[in-house]
């Protein structure tokens, strides 16, 4: 007996996913930019990875290497990820997406995936979560919270003092800021591989619909 999976988005969740998509997508280019003017750590980005313009051009015109064309890009990219952020929140609480397919979890339930996943028996049905993509999915979804709540830190570092303190000053800020942008770009580079793997899932998200058969279950 055949057996159909079936996976649907409402437009608003697909809207809000790729808004979201690319806004950390200028956010992650341009945060390059911005980084590589002032490094936390003992590197930098290539620049042809950044968001910014010509780096020789923008010196040339304004002896400044594309950091303000950077700060532009980086602010309207954080606006749109802050109202598809939110609206993909309160979409998927209202419509009872978050309790249907990203409960219940759990530390033996996760153990139990985990365990199956870095052995590749791990099954999948298109449309259902395993606990461990639950937990990536909230992960982050804390992420990006966690950036926009830092980032807003270190924008306004006097006016959000009381935030700035929490995240240890304002060079704690970028390097919390730093890690949960790492974070985010773990779980892109995870998304996209195992959309590659599972290409229906990009057609659902794209389409709001697909389905897929399995021949000889019972």
């Amino acid at each position: 007996m055949n057996r159909i999976d079936v996976q649907t988005h409402p437009i608003v969740t697909r809207i809000t996913h790729w808004l979201m998509a690319l806004a950390i997508v200028v956010l992650i280019g341009s945060g390059w930019r911005i980084y590589n003017s002032s490094p936390i750590f003992g590197f930098t980005f290539p620049e042809w990875a950044t968001l910014g313009g010509d780096v020789y051009q923008a010196l040339a015109l304004h002896n400044d290497p594309g950091v303000a064309s950077a700060i532009a890009w980086h602010f309207a990219a954080m606006w749109l990820l802050a109202a598809s952020y939110l609206g993909f929140i309160l979409w998927n609480i209202v419509s009872g997406h978050f309790r249907r397919d990203f409960l219940p979890v759990g530390p033996v339930s996760f153990w139990r995936d985990f365990s199956a996943a870095i052995r590749f028996k791990l099954d999948h049905r298109l449309g259902e979560y395993n606990v461990v993509q639950r937990v990536a999915y909230w992960g982050v979804l804390a992420s990006v919270a966690m950036m926009l709540l830092s980032g807003i830190a270190i924008w306004k570092p006097v006016q959000t003092y009381p935030l700035e303190t929490l995240f240890g000053g304002f060079q704690g800020a970028r390097v919390v800021h730093f890690l949960f942008m790492t974070a985010i770009a773990l779980f892109i580079a995870i998304h996209v591989a195992l959309v590659i793997l599972v290409p229906k899932t990009f057609v659902a998200m794209t389409l709001g619909k697909a389905t897929a058969v399995h021949k000889g279950d019972r």
